[in-house]
C-alpha cells in the first residue's frame, strides 16, 4: 500500500520527489526543508540518494519491472537522450533532481555530491540482479523485469570466483525454481560456503 502510494503520489517521469506538495513560504516549526524553493533540494526535489531504496523495497515485493523502471528514470547514461533537460554528465549521479514544481523539472543539481552510486549499485546487485551476500553463503534472489530471458553474472565471494547464470524462460520477475553449484542441485538458494571451489558454474532457473 505505501509502495502504491509512492507510485502515485511520489513517483514523476525523472525519479521519486521526497515529498509532495512542495512547501510554498517559510514554517518556523520545519526550518530549512521550506527555505529552499518549491521543487528543490528536500522540498519536493527529486533526492537520488534515496529513490534506490524505493527500488529495493519493491524488490523485496516482487515488483521487479516496478523497480528496474526506478533505477532507469534517474540513472545517468539513460538520462542522456533528455541532456538538454538534465543538463549533467553522463557518467556520474547528481544529488538532486529538479522536481515538477521547480521551474525546470528534471535538471540536475550537485553532481558527484551524494552518496547516490553507493546505494544504486547496492539495490542493483543485490536486489534487481539479486546475488546477495549472507553470513552462511551467497543469497541468490533476482527480481527483474519479466521481459528479462537471461543474464549472467560475474562474481568474487570470500575469494572464490562464481560464474553465475540465471535463466528465465518463463517470464517471471521474481522466484528461483531451481539453483545448480557445479552440476550439483541445491535445496534452496543459498550458495554456502562450505560447498565453494575456487571456481565456480552456478546455474540458476527461474520460475
Amino acid at each position: 500500500q505505501a509502495l502504491d502510494a509512492v507510485a502515485d503520489s511520489l513517483a514523476t517521469p525523472h525519479g521519486i520527489v521526497l515529498l509532495n506538495p512542495a512547501f510554498t513560504y517559510y514554517h518556523l516549526n520545519l526550518g530549512e526543508i521550506s527555505t529552499y524553493p518549491p521543487g528543490y533540494k528536500e522540498n519536493a526535489g527529486i533526492f537520488c540518494h534515496s529513490n534506490p531504496w524505493i527500488m529495493i523495497a519493491e524488490a523485496m515485493i516482487g515488483r521487479g519491472e516496478r523497480a528496474f523502471d526506478y533505477y532507469q528514470r534517474i540513472n545517468p547514461s539513460a538520462r542522456e537522450t533528455i541532456s538538454e533537460v538534465h543538463r549533467c554528465e553522463p557518467y556520474v549521479y547528481a544529488q538532486t533532481i529538479a522536481g515538477p514544481e521547480s521551474p525546470t523539472p528534471g535538471e540536475a543539481k550537485n553532481s558527484w555530491l551524494t552518496g547516490t552510486a553507493a546505494w544504486n549499485f547496492l539495490a542493483v546487485s543485490q536486489y534487481i540482479l539479486g546475488i546477495r551476500p549472507q553470513f552462511d553463503g551467497l543469497l541468490i534472489d533476482p527480481c527483474i523485469p519479466s521481459d528479462w530471458k537471461s543474464y549472467t553474472v560475474r562474481r568474487l565471494f570470500r575469494g572464490k570466483n562464481l560464474n553465475i547464470e540465471v535463466r528465465n524462460p518463463a517470464g517471471v520477475q521474481k522466484g528461483v525454481r531451481r539453483i545448480t553449484l557445479n552440476r550439483e542441485a541445491l535445496s534452496n538458494n543459498l550458495i554456502p560456503c562450505s560447498k565453494l571451489k575456487n571456481t565456480n558454474e552456478v546455474i540458476v532457473d527461474m520460475g
